[in-house]
């Protein structure tokens, strides 16, 4: 049923805080269910509407009788994503083929679980037949659809019940007992036809079912399918991470979470609805969510509990910002387009920023914890991680307000998300200057590589001021902060500047400026000599400090044009203290703000003034069993 709903403030004011509680997302989850009805009959309504008619009709027949069923797949992994790309692709839908036609197989997978009787085509994609939920055909042949018969000769029994979110059906039973009852499921193809188990959990000749796994700790219980059978996913092989291993590593990483994170176990368990496991990358831990499907978690495999554990609670955040702005506007259009934020190395945009800073108020709530809890090496590594991401969370709090065009909503969620960044320390955490001043050190460095990277600096901009340097006048108001788009995928920061980054972390302090401009005068190409010097102004407090690192490009192409360094082969090297001008002095140069300027003000359109010096990027440490998790925020 579609509905109106309404977040009351103190729901707002406890999701904006990072957490909200079970009901709040049931809230939520409620709200996504509802939009996804409305996606479908946007569809409906459109030129793919007779395509997904039959569907439909099926859809709407078992709700009359078993609505539960018709919600536990409205609200699962699949749904969302469909109406989508129906709604998306169905303008076009005669250049190829057309999305609708997938709803069959989600209206199946509800006849299923309900146990009602159904004749529909279901397509057939690559020789397989997918119910997603259920599981996946094997060897179908080249056909194009096969026409599934549920409850054939057979009164199927009919039950309805309240969904334990997770649970693959309105039973709160084993996975075995998760359809109604023992209702057969015959797919006719040409010439042969394929039954289905009367338990379609479990496997049968041409039928691998979808795996179902569980943990309970302390009264607490989590059921997720883990999730193969959607006709858009990769078909993957779990030979080597399958549903045994998952289910071996959820145990413990679930009775870590009812341990140490009760109210957030329990907005998982009402929220969580499946695991997608995706393809390993060459290093590392993959993880993302899909905006479009609440409650699903896809990632790769994790390889041990702890980082399951960070992963869920992280990409559950998304979920939960994803599932808040279909109900309420946290900022408005204009504005930069293109943001820092500093656990990605690529420019996100202003919802993607939001979400980045939502995401890692569930990784520092981990890492607090995290860091009480461990001895030794681990304890120092926890502490570490703890430091870098609050100072992720800070630095991307610091982009937001500058920047983004927040509306009332906005300013309050972004209000309660930094009261809760900027909470209490537990004993240790973040405490010691040592660690802090590593930790600046590191973001301050990857943001300015960051700029060397994505920020546009004006040919004819650059020759103004060096006119002006030359001629010892000041330099009038700076350029407009440019920063370019990201096209395909994009990698992370290079070996030199990773090795640059974990050496900080056992370092007292950083090199002495003088020598790491000296550095950048000898080789003003190499991106990690800027990010060193300014690091190391930054660190020296410095006049300049703050343009090095904010406006970093400026800095080298202003260098590279009065030094003529510009039409030069890349990785030539400059020797000489004298060679060019010095990048500390351009810097100081460059911070002194234009006639009128407050005081101390770099004098940059758009800059958005001085931003604090703290934050870490995610740096690679082989030591940490979480380095590589990635942050999709």
């Amino acid at each position: 049923m579609i509905r109106s709903y309404v977040v009351p403030d103190t729901v707002f004011d406890a999701l904006a805080g990072g957490e909200g509680g079970a009901e709040a997302v049931a809230l939520l989850r409620r709200a996504r269910r509802s939009r996804n009805l409305l996606l479908l009959r946007y569809v409906l309504d459109g030129p793919c509407g007779a395509v997904a008619r039959e569907a439909a009709e099926l859809l709407s027949r078992v709700e009359r009788t078993a609505p539960t069923a018709v919600e536990t797949v409205v609200e699962g992994p699949s749904f969302g994503p469909w109406a989508h790309r129906a709604a998306r692709d169905c303008p076009e839908h005669r250049r190829g083929r057309c999305t609708a036609r997938d709803l069959a197989a989600l209206a199946t997978v509800a006849a299923v679980r309900a146990g009602a009787a159904a004749e529909i085509s279901v397509p057939v994609h690559e020789g397989t037949l997918r119910l997603p939920g259920l599981g996946t055909a094997l060897r179908m042949g080249d056909e194009d659809e096969a026409l599934v018969v549920t409850g054939e000769g057979t009164r199927c029994p009919e039950r309805t019940g309240p969904v334990e979110p997770g649970t693959p059906g309105p039973s709160a039973g084993a996975p075995g007992d998760a359809v109604a009852g023992p209702c057969p499921v015959a797919i006719r193809l040409a010439g042969r036809t394929v039954t289905l188990p009367r338990d379609p959990f479990r496997v049968g000749r041409d039928w691998s079912p979808v795996a179902v796994l569980e943990a309970r700790h302390r009264g607490v219980t989590l059921r997720l399918p883990l999730e193969t059978a959607d006709p858009r996913l990769p078909s993957l092989d779990t030979a080597r991470a399958g549903p045994d291993a998952w289910q071996g590593l959820l145990q413990p990483a679930w009775e870590l979470l009812v341990e140490s994170h009760p109210r957030r176990a329990e907005e998982l368990v009402a929220g969580l609805n499946a695991i997608v496991p995706l393809p390993a990358p060459a290093r590392g831990v993959a993880s993302s969510t899909s905006r479009h499907a609440f409650g699903t978690v896809l990632a790769s495999w994790p390889a041990d509990p702890e980082r399951l554990a960070l992963t869920l609670l992280h990409e559950f955040q998304h979920s939960k910002l994803s599932a808040l702005t279909d109900l309420v506007t946290l900022y408005e259009p204009g504005g930069p387009p293109r943001l820092y934020a500093p656990w990605r190395p690529d420019p996100r945009p202003p919802g993607g920023l939001l979400q980045g800073i939502y995401a890692h108020l569930g990784d520092l709530a981990f890492w607090r914890d995290r860091s009480g809890k461990r001895q030794g090496p681990e304890q120092a590594d926890a502490v570490w991680r703890y430091a870098q991401t609050r100072a992720h969370a800070e630095r991307g709090l610091s982009e937001a307000w500058a920047r983004v065009r927040l509306t009332e909503l906005g300013t309050r969620f972004l209000t309660r998300a930094a009261e809760t960044v900027h909470g209490e320390d537990p004993a240790g955490a973040g405490a010691d200057e040592r660690l802090r001043r590593a930790v600046a050190r590191v973001e301050t460095g990857n943001e300015a590589a960051w700029r060397l990277r994505w920020a546009v600096t004006d040919a004819g901009e650059t020759k103004r001021l060096a006119a002006r340097w030359r001629a010892a006048r000041p330099h009038g108001r700076l350029p407009a902060d440019e920063v370019r788009a990201a096209r395909g995928p994009v990698q992370g920061p290079g070996p030199e500047l990773g090795r640059w980054a974990a050496r900080q972390r056992g370092a007292e302090r950083s090199r002495p400026a003088r020598a790491a401009a000296d550095a950048a005068r000898a080789q003003p190409h190499r991106v990690e000599r800027w990010a060193q010097l300014a690091a190391s102004a930054a660190e020296e407090r410095l006049p300049g400090a703050e343009v090095l690192r904010h406006r970093t490009e400026l800095v080298r192409a202003l260098y590279l044009e009065l030094t003529a360094e510009g039409t030069r082969d890349a990785e030539s090297t400059v020797s000489g203290r004298d060679r060019g001008p010095d990048p500390l002095a351009l810097a100081a140069w460059l911070a002194v703000g234009p006639p009128g300027a407050p005081a101390g003000a770099p004098g940059e359109a758009g800059a958005g003034g001085t931003v604090q010096n703290t934050g870490v990027s995610m740096s690679q440490n082989a030591r940490s069993p979480l380095a590589n998790t990635s942050a999709t925020g």
